[in-house]
């Protein structure tokens, strides 16, 4: 008591008044506490994610057990949507999952100190909601839970997922409003990583995203780590809003072809593939000089309308398999 005598005495009062007596019986008990968010009418989906290991430093996410991925399997809702996600965990780890844009409770919050990690051979199921604008009692606007947001593991290694991220735990979560414009191809998702990598690997062995000219195509963008990277796509701009293309002809909002994203941060944005320049073999890297001399580099590579390379694409698409001779991941790791 001594000690905590130290603080301020309000704040030891507020402490005790929050806590309450610390019994084995309310330490047990979850049940004041619902796993379906105030806003979740019913259950409108439901997904199954396994954790599984693909190498002695690798583990993904998957929908099935036997087809885990780095990043793990990109999640669509749209606002309004209560989806109930089961994590089956197949490691010999302790792992979860942790939602970012969502609406959950802290049963479904994914961490240690909301009981919310899977233990090796057990598995939990997390329910998320979402909700599109609406008006507070007080007049004040609640916004939408529509953005490019993303999910990752909050239990392996620390109590923060540092080891499950390092090891690929992670995936991308996009919540659509309705009227929203849908892409053509599934979703490129670049995760900026430790060790200055993209998607744990580093050029060539960086994704290459394929389209052809014309086509609407979709990117999302999500860091982690400890360090700040600034992702540039050549040849191409978005609108620097939550959808990425303007909604008017004097959309005053700024057009950017070059964003900074820091640890935990996403964003999305859809353009339209060689829209203004063509077909071609266009670079997407993070900015920052030295990360893109580690192999931070990636291409969109846009091919004539009718799916055909041109001759400079296969001449590029050579020199960019020769020009970065870097191992595939970061040190340690396999791609």
């Amino acid at each position: 008591m001594r000690r905590l005598l130290k603080m301020p005495l309000p704040s030891v009062i507020g402490l005790m008044l929050v806590l309450g007596p610390m019994t084995a019986a309310t330490s047990a008990s979850q049940a004041d506490v619902s796993v379906t968010p105030p806003g979740c009418t019913s259950i409108t989906d439901s997904i199954t994610l396994f954790a599984e290991r693909i190498s002695a430093t690798r583990i993904g996410y998957g929908l099935s057990p036997d087809k885990p991925t780095i990043p793990g399997p990109t999640i669509q809702m749209y606002e309004g949507d209560c989806v109930a996600v089961t994590l089956v965990n197949d490691t010999d780890q302790l792992v979860s999952l942790h939602p970012h844009g969502v609406d959950y409770t802290v049963l479904s919050d994914g961490t240690g100190i909301n009981n919310g990690c899977v233990p090796p051979g057990r598995s939990k199921t997390y329910v998320w909601g979402s909700h599109p604008p609406q008006k507070r009692p007080d007049g004040t606007i609640e916004p939408g839970s529509a953005g490019y947001w993303h999910y990752h593991d909050h239990c392996m290694g620390t109590p923060h997922g540092t080891g499950g991220i390092d090891a690929g735990l992670f995936g991308a979560l996009i919540i659509r409003r309705q009227g929203d414009l849908l892409p053509d191809l599934p979703t490129f998702v670049v995760y900026m990583g430790p060790g200055e990598t993209i998607n744990l690997r580093k050029a060539p062995h960086t994704p290459v995203f394929v389209a052809n000219e014309g086509e609407r195509v979709e990117f999302e963008v999500i860091a982690h780590g400890d360090d700040f990277h600034t992702f540039h796509l050549h040849g191409h701009r978005w609108v620097n809003d939550r959808t990425g293309y303007a909604t008017s002809i004097d959309d005053p909002t700024p057009v950017i072809d070059t964003r900074t994203v820091g640890p935990a941060e996403s964003f999305g944005f859809q353009i339209i593939a060689g829209e203004g320049v063509g077909p071609g073999a266009w670079m997407y890297h993070c900015h920052v000089q030295s990360h893109a001399d580690a192999g931070m580099v990636g291409i969109l590579l846009v091919r004539r309308p009718d799916g055909t390379l041109t001759d400079q694409e296969k001449r590029a698409m050579y020199r960019w398999r020769h020009m970065h001779p870097t191992p595939m991941s970061m040190p340690g790791g396999h791609g």
